[in-house]
């Protein structure tokens, strides 16, 4: 067996379900929160394509995801914790939409677990987090000294997808690393979560970024996590369903391009990023197994975008796709 863990996923493209109380308790910060009783939420026998929307569903409730890996009979285990009973409702929605994109259907079992001493292991599983050579990730939790030689952002561990130690968010802000030297001036983020890809954008380029998420509480984290920053100024934070909406296309031509969701919502959209990407424009994609970024790539080489790096952050993969000039 093969185990990984991480904090978050990326969000399932889809309508925004019903608010629930669970959003509010993702906008507190973990220091403060109180440990309430625990709950595991298991789903087993996943095929491997199966795996980033799951997990997505059982993020929308839970703290924390691990997935876990039976080689010989290659399926997958997901085991998430979540304050027991949270969030019912978004669970199940989250979990009908993921049947639906991969046509896999899946049963969650709930088990109790003690949760004692369970907020500070939290706590200690979010270091602060130096990614490539220019970026500090450090929680609220910790103090925040004076950092030199390194852009530092500010982040709540698990109030949205995004918090650097997942390898999809890793990859596209290291891949955002190597490509500051062109100096991008039109900058999106689709699916920006916990806007961490656009506040590191602004932060290091010093450009206006437009961040979008389709969840009405990851665009109120987003611009919370903005505003504590210090770049409410630079990052614009839009509730859109992708490119369907007219924000989002007349922003248009984009030099840099973020898309962190899932493969097939990315092979869908593949002409829309074509279409809307500057002559010469990056688009730096993620959220996809390694498996899958064949597919992937396959399906912007047929729009025109050549491959200019992949970067393998343990499972996960990110492409930097560029049009050609």
């Amino acid at each position: 067996m093969t185990a990984n863990a991480t904090a978050a996923s990326p969000p399932i493209p889809s309508a925004a379900p019903p608010a629930v109380p669970l959003a509010a308790s993702r906008l507190a910060p973990l220091a403060g929160r109180r440990a309430e009783p625990l709950e595991t939420l298991a789903i087993d026998g996943l095929p491997e394509a199966a795996v980033p929307a799951y997990e997505a569903a059982l993020m929308r409730v839970c703290t924390t995801v691990a997935f876990f890996r039976d080689e010989d009979a290659e399926i997958w285990r997901l085991e998430g914790v979540r304050e027991a009973g949270a969030g019912e409702q978004e669970l199940a929605a989250a979990l009908a939409l993921a049947a639906a994109v991969t046509g896999v259907e899946a049963t969650v079992q709930a088990s109790p677990v003690e949760a004692g001493g369970w907020l500070e292991r939290s706590l200690q599983g979010f270091p602060e987090q130096a990614i490539g050579r220019r970026l500090l990730i450090r929680p609220t939790h910790l103090p925040n000294p004076v950092t030199h030689g390194r852009a530092v952002l500010r982040l709540d561990a698990g109030l949205a997808f995004g918090t650097g130690e997942h390898g999809s968010t890793r990859g596209c802000l290291i891949a955002l690393q190597d490509v500051l030297y062109r100096r991008p001036r039109r900058i999106l983020d689709l699916g920006t979560g916990s806007g961490i890809l656009a506040m590191a954008a602004a932060r290091l380029l010093h450009r206006r970024v437009l961040a979008t998420d389709i969840e009405p509480w990851s665009v109120r984290v987003a611009g919370q996590n903005a505003a504590m920053n210090g770049l409410a100024h630079l990052v614009r934070v839009w509730q859109a369903d992708g490119w369907r909406d007219p924000a989002v296309r007349g922003g248009g031509p984009y030099d840099l391009v973020f898309a962190n969701i899932l493969a097939r919502p990315l092979c869908a959209m593949a002409r829309d990023l074509a279409d809307h990407l500057a002559p010469g424009g990056t688009a730096i994609l993620a959220g996809l197994l390694g498996t899958q970024a064949r597919m992937v790539l396959a399906a912007h080489r047929r729009q025109g975008l050549v491959l200019e790096r992949r970067l393998d952050q343990g499972a996960w993969t990110t492409l930097v796709l560029r049009r050609r000039g």
